[in-house]
């Protein structure tokens, strides 16, 4: 497990920076060209938002593909972990995660608008969940509890064969408080 420090924070909290991790992740090694085809930048930009990600670990070369001239990026290994409450009294780096959190909530958004405006079969509509919970009170200590065993579930799924018709799914889950 890798934690985020407040050099690595502010390496990564730049919008097409995130956004070509999140490339890597989803749809696995890639060379700046692919990305740049995909993202709809110039391979320059994304070749310098490349070296910097590496520069500060969140990627990797993949050495066992390409060439010299063609460079393919992955994501290594292992989890990544950020506490936001690290840095949010840090003025260095609370401008950096804010940016940082700012893009992931616009991602985690896009990626259900995305859902719904497709027109996924009827059995996939309904093994797919849009669900909230509004009427829970818990403390940080609960908060933390409830998170760790809903992240536990996910992670026995991680290593479960794939069904005949499995596909990519994501799992969002947004806990947090609320003042009334």
């Amino acid at each position: 497990m890798r934690k985020i420090d407040a050099r690595s924070l502010r390496g990564l909290a730049h919008p097409l920076r995130m956004t070509i991790l999140e490339a890597l992740e989803l749809d696995g090694p890639a060379t700046s060209s692919t990305l740049s085809q995909r993202l709809g930048e110039n391979t320059g930009t994304i070749s310098w938002h490349l070296r910097l990600l590496a520069e500060h670990g969140y990627i990797e070369e993949d050495t066992e593909r390409g060439t010299r001239r063609e460079r393919w990026w992955r994501v290594p290994q292992g989890q990544t972990v950020l506490n936001p409450a690290e840095f949010r009294d840090d003025p260095e780096t609370s401008g950096a995660l804010r940016v940082y959190l700012q893009h992931l909530v616009q991602r985690y958004y896009a990626r259900v608008q995305t859902y719904v405006e497709e027109n996924w079969p009827g059995e996939w509509q309904h093994a797919a969940a849009l669900s909230d919970w509004r009427d829970l009170r818990l403390s940080p200590e609960q908060l933390t509890a409830m998170n760790d065993e809903l992240a536990a579930v996910i992670e026995r799924y991680t290593s479960v064969e794939p069904g005949e018709n499995a596909k990519p799914v994501i799992v969002q889950l947004q806990s947090f408080p609320r003042d009334r």
